[in-house]
């Protein structure tokens, strides 16, 4: 597994004002779709291509082009949501699909409610959008989901990491084709599983339900 944190100013930037509590919820949801445009140049750097003949008004030249099986872009519900937009935006000419995912806030394991993708992910590349990766138990499960359809590569990109989170994933993926891009690593998760400092409940930010 490869881990990659997205060092830049303006991811920086955009981060603390995420984390602010008092930015409110139409500023929180528009930076949340720039921070994940940023984020996904990072997590795209190995999409695969293929090489197209084109024409130029000048001359003739060979490009690239997205290659096929398209990739597969995975928001896990609902705070995932949140960063598709930035997503297809890079990327418009992926699928989409969706896994339905829920924290048991007394256990912290989550449960999947809901999931709507290919019943075959065979050579497929796939992209798991979750903002917060706290105790890491959502993105295991959604990202074994994928590998077991048949996903050769899963990339997740991620707002927010908790070290431990992190380092459980990292420990469940260990010898598997993943990627792990991140804005960010914070300094701990608290006795509820939330992150610290962190942002609060992503999509309870997002959706003005706080």
């Amino acid at each position: 597994m490869r881990v990659h944190v997205a060092d830049h100013p303006l991811i920086t930037h955009k981060l603390t004002v995420l984390r602010d509590s008092q930015t409110t919820s139409p500023v929180f949801r528009a930076l949340v779709e720039e921070l994940m445009t940023l984020l996904a140049y990072e997590g795209t750097r190995d999409v695969r291509v293929e090489p197209v003949d084109i024409i130029t008004p000048v001359a003739p030249t060979t490009g690239v082009r997205i290659a096929e099986p398209k990739p597969l872009i995975v928001p896990i519900l609902r705070a995932g949501l949140g960063m598709l937009e930035g997503m297809v935006k890079l990327l418009p000419s992926a699928e989409v699909g969706f896994l339905g995912m829920a924290r048991n806030e007394e256990t912290l394991e989550p449960t999947t409610y809901a999931e709507r993708l290919p019943d075959d992910l065979s050579g497929r590349q796939c992209f798991v959008l979750d903002p917060m990766l706290a105790t890491g138990g959502s993105l295991i499960a959604a990202i074994d989901f994928l590998l077991q359809r048949g996903a050769t590569d899963v990339t997740a990109i991620c707002i927010l990491a908790a070290p431990e989170g992190l380092e459980a994933v990292e420990k469940a993926m260990y010898g598997r084709d993943v990627t792990v891009v991140l804005g960010a690593v914070d300094e701990k998760l608290n006795e509820h599983g939330y992150i610290v400092p962190g942002l609060g409940d992503a999509g309870d930010r997002l959706y003005g339900t706080v």
